[in-house]
């Protein structure tokens, strides 16, 4: 049994007076205050963590990236990478990428002499050189593909070629890239290396410019890589070159210095180095890095 006196409750009736209405709808309009004035609070923290946490674009925080990218690659990768580019841009919604193809040569005195470009993939090292030497490059370019030397010779192989010192017979016209050129490169080596002298009817500037003397019938063989007897199938034939005779030229990568977009230049390169580009090169006939 409870002793002593009881709190008084006190109770709000509709009939009290209006005094009385007038204290319980006040008490009643702070007590609302005050929660709106909570529930505000909540919400204003709750946006300003979105705001802040959120990105706001480009690829800070995200990973992604925007805009278009323009890569300056060899002639031989032109195949290779239309794909790739496909792919890059479907894996990265809002990207474009542009493609500037010629000799790798011709490319780096291009970049050296302020073209704007994102990326340089080269045919070789040595002209990749040329650009990191004139300090035109972001770090340290890596070797994303493989390459090699073969023959190609018109569809049916008229001229009933079989190996390289075959093209040292005068009655032979044969097209190669000019010395300064990668495939040109290419090319010299092969013909040490056999331990033939060829003389050329053309020097182009680009491994282009050979399959297209070829497959037009122009000339009746010429130096370029596995890469584009494999990709000109249907309009041409090749004939394999020995391992002894033969060279090999690597493909290094590389960000060009103030690239205008830098952040899609560096996804670029990662796709291509990563399983989705080693793929795509696989399939055109290119070795792994090594």
């Amino acid at each position: 049994m409870m002793t002593g006196r009881q709190p008084e409750i006190p109770r709000f009736s509709a009939q009290a007076g209006p005094g009385s209405q007038r204290g319980w709808h006040g008490r009643h309009a702070a007590l609302l205050t005050v929660a709106c004035a909570a529930v505000a609070a909540l919400v204003l923290a709750a946006c300003s963590s979105s705001s802040t946490s959120a990105p706001s674009g480009g690829s800070s925080g995200s990973g992604k990236v925007s805009g278009t990218v323009v890569v300056f690659a060899a002639t031989s990768l032109t195949d290779a990478f239309n794909q790739i580019g496909a792919g890059f841009e479907k894996a990265h919604p809002g990207v474009t990428v542009k493609f500037n193809y010629n000799g790798s040569s011709s490319l780096a005195t291009s970049i050296n002499q302020g073209a704007p470009a994102d990326v340089f993939a080269s045919a070789a090292p040595a002209n990749m050189k040329t650009v990191t030497d004139a300090g035109n490059a972001v770090g340290t370019p890596q070797i994303f593909a493989r390459n090699t030397g073969e023959i190609m010779v018109e569809k049916g192989n008229p001229k009933k070629i079989t190996s390289v010192k075959d093209l040292a017979n005068p009655a032979i016209k044969v097209a190669v890239c000019a010395p300064e050129v990668p495939c040109g490169a290419v090319a010299t080596a092969i013909f040490k290396n056999a331990g033939v002298t060829v003389k050329p009817v053309s020097e182009e500037t680009n491994v282009g410019g050979v399959v297209t003397k070829v497959t037009l019938g122009e000339v009746d063989a010429g130096i370029v890589y596995v890469t584009d007897v494999e990709a000109n199938g249907s309009k041409t034939a090749g004939v394999p070159i020995p391992a002894d005779q033969n060279d090999i030229t690597e493909y290094p990568i590389a960000q060009v210095k103030d690239a205008p977009n830098a952040s899609a230049a560096k996804a670029f390169i990662s796709y291509v180095l990563g399983p989705d580009g080693q793929k795509v090169l696989a399939s055109f006939g290119f070795m792994p890095p090594g």
